[in-house]
């Protein structure tokens, strides 16, 4: 794993020394507690998994640097609106305890609804909000990976910041998660997801997801699940064949500098002899000859 690739600014410096200063872990936990204080609702879409999130302008700035949805323009001052994906909406509800969510018909709903709701619209949120919480509460940014062939992408901080480090699929395991288990399985799948990845300059991190229960119709199945982290790369024969490294020079001692002339001395003179033996008996044949 090469590491994080931090962007540069206009000064031509990377942003790891600004993202030092401002952790992701304190981000979140000043939107925490700034939400919780104003308790924003967010309204789920009745035919899909998105939510639209109202905020104050202070917490947009706030989302915006949690990266957090997707801000959307609008031309009224007062109030900010972002679009939020499955995941990050059940977050911000689960875990952080900081939105009210409501339906299209303004009726609050409960985190179980809700959780009924998202894995109604799709039936592989639990393991995917579990992974996504996994990598959240490692104070890892949590992206869509759609436009690479994966689950998610993760990133050191804010993508402004910084590229993506992970490129993360999930894999789940277990009979409670019926026929959604045969992910990377085959050989020519893992090879596939090694190369789509390497080729953007990402690491492949498989996350299994596996449950000691065979029940997923509440939150509380959350307890349940258990992440395994696993990070895949290639082995590329042609990179470890030989030891590309500088000859070290050894200089020789004084005994090992005498020794290399008196061998150059006698071979000069093995030379001379070799000649003039040669020489004699070419003189000697044609002599016999005539």
């Amino acid at each position: 794993m090469s590491g994080p690739r931090w962007k540069k600014g206009k000064d031509g410096k990377d942003f790891s020394a600004l993202a030092a200063a401002s952790p992701m872990s304190s981000i979140v936990a000043e939107l925490q507690s700034s939400m919780k204080r104003s308790t924003p609702v967010a309204t789920i879409s009745s035919h899909g998994e998105d939510a639209i999130l109202g905020v104050s302008p202070h917490q947009a700035i706030l989302l915006n640097q949690a990266s957090f949805g997707r801000f959307v323009e609008n031309a009224r001052a007062e109030k900010q609106w972002f679009q939020l994906g499955a995941e990050e909406v059940f977050y911000l509800c689960h875990a952080l305890k900081c939105v009210v969510v409501e339906s299209g018909s303004e009726k609050k709903m409960r985190e179980g609804e809700l959780w009924d709701h998202l894995c109604s619209a799709s039936e592989s949120f639990p393991e995917m909000y579990k992974a996504y919480s996994h990598l959240r509460s490692k104070n890892w940014v949590v992206r869509s990976g759609l436009q690479y062939g994966t689950d998610f992408v993760a990133y050191r901080h804010h993508p402004a910041l910084v590229h993506s480090e992970f490129a993360v699929v999930v894999v789940p395991e277990g009979a409670e998660f019926g026929g959604r288990c045969g992910r990377l399985k085959v050989w020519s799948d893992l090879l596939c997801a090694l190369r789509a990845s390497g080729s953007v300059a990402k690491t492949l991190l498989v996350l299994t997801i596996s449950s000691s229960i065979c029940e997923l119709g509440s939150p509380d199945c959350l307890e349940q699940l258990f992440v395994h982290e696993r990070t895949i790369t290639r082995w590329i024969a042609q990179q470890r064949r030989e030891q590309r490294c500088e000859p070290c020079r050894v200089e020789p001692s004084k005994e090992e500098e005498g020794h290399t002339r008196e061998t150059v001395v006698l071979n000069y003179w093995g030379v001379i002899l070799g000649f003039t033996v040669l020489s004699t008996l070419l003189v000697y044949k044609l002599r016999f000859r005539q």
